[in-house]
């Protein structure tokens, strides 16, 4: 197996979904900006991976980065989350399918391995299959012929987390969940990973939780650090241990959402905030 260099862990994701005709221009955008890290997925239904490859490779030119400089994160995507452009041959076993969706991201992004691999949610809502099981050991391949440096997990419940630990299943290096404050911004995951060491990203911080942003607790005390309630939350995530995603296409938004990571939230904030909920 090729021996990876150590992969770093960014401090903030820039994530591409949703973006459409837009995305090259917002990937270049996010790297001008200083996002060093890219978040997207093999889902043409939602994401335009080739789209954050022409970004990319606009960044490359202007001389703005390297792809040493970069986190790149894409996700393997089952057929019924996908559209009908599907970047496998659906009659394929789901390990072939993995090992053609890598190739064609690594086509995509023009690279020769991503840094985080992530199955994009398991194949049941309720349970870990054994689909899931044959697609993780397939990833696990991925990763072993250097094609990723890390794996990870989206979209996934608790349950499903301790059923594939029960499995004896590999642990993720990563988890990356919609983060809902009224659910504790998913405190009892956030707990699961602690304990194994496993990173939790955190998206949808804000679009999914609009209510606290609007909290007079929140814009009181963003206006008393000087700060916007949307930079208190990437804070407040960072201080409980999240790794932050932020979509945003507006590039002020971009700049105020990097500048959070110098602020610094006192214990009292970090616990009003995590008490609020929605």
């Amino acid at each position: 197996m090729p021996k990876a260099q150590p992969t770093s862990i960014p401090d903030f994701l820039y994530g591409t979904a949703w973006k459409e005709d837009h995305t090259a221009a917002l990937t270049e955008l996010a790297i001008r900006s200083g996002f060093r890290a890219i978040d997207t997925a093999n889902q043409r239904k939602h994401y335009f991976e080739a789209g954050v490859g022409q970004g990319l490779a606009a960044a490359y030119r202007a001389g703005l980065v390297t792809r040493n400089d970069l986190f790149l994160q894409t996700k393997f995507t089952y057929q019924d989350g996908q559209d009908y452009r599907l970047p496998y041959d659906p009659a394929a076993t789901l390990s072939l399918q993995v090992a053609q969706s890598i190739a064609s991201s690594l086509e995509h992004l023009d690279t020769d391995h991503v840094d985080s691999f992530v199955l994009h949610g398991p194949a049941s809502s309720s349970h870990w299959t054994t689909d899931d099981f044959e697609t993780w050991q397939a990833m696990i391949r991925e990763r072993d012929a250097g094609r990723t440096r890390l794996l990870g997990v989206s979209n996934v419940s608790l349950a499903q987390l301790q059923q594939m630990a029960r499995a004896h299943a590999e642990p993720p290096a990563f988890v990356q969940n919609r983060c809902y404050a009224v659910r504790g911004w998913d405190r009892d995951v956030r707990a699961f990973c602690r304990e194994r060491n496993i990173i939790y990203q955190g998206f949808s911080l804000l679009t999914a939780n609009r209510q606290v942003l609007g909290h007079p607790t929140i814009t009181a005390l963003a206006e008393e650090m000087n700060a916007t309630p949307a930079q208190l939350i990437f804070a407040f995530a960072r201080a409980v241990g999240m790794l932050p995603l932020t979509g945003t296409t507006n590039a002020d938004h971009m700049k105020q959402d990097l500048a959070s990571l110098e602020i610094t939230l006192s214990p009292n904030a970090v616990r009003t905030i995590e008490s609020i909920a929605g």
